[in-house]
This record gives structure tokens, C-alpha cells and sequence, in this order.
């Protein structure tokens, strides 16, 4: 399952990293794609780990329509 989530306050490189990072220790190998300029997050597995993952790692994540 491939779920997108739009991240308002991932405004620079930094945040993006940290996003990265924590997607990457909550779903191992899954597939991660970061668009800064749109603020949007791409992530294969489980939605809901991606989400806390997120919000764990200081960021408000919004599931895209």
C-alpha cells in the first residue's frame, strides 16, 4: 500500500532527513519519496506506522487526497 501524506512545517533539508530517518526505523526497506518543494511525503507500508512515525519525529503530517 502506498500512501502520501502533504507535511506543511518540513521546510527545509534538515526536516526532510528527519523525516527520512524516521520513516526508515519504523518500516525497514520500505520506499520513501520526498518532495520538499510540495511538502509531500510518499511511503510504501503501513499507513498508520508511517503517520506516528511522522508525528513521532516532530512534524503534523495530513493524508493527501
Amino acid at each position: 500500500m502506498t500512501t502520501t501524506f502533504t507535511v506543511p512545517d518540513m521546510t527545509c533539508g534538515h526536516c526532510e532527513k528527519s523525516v527520512r530517518s524516521a520513516l526508515g526505523e519504523a518500516l525497514p526497506g520500505a520506499a520513501v519519496t520526498v518532495d520538499l518543494s510540495s511538502r509531500r511525503v510518499t511511503v510504501e507500508g503501513d499507513a498508520a506506522k508511517a503517520e506516528d512515525a511522522i508525528r513521532e519525529a516532530g512534524y503534523t503530517p495530513e493524508r493527501a487526497a
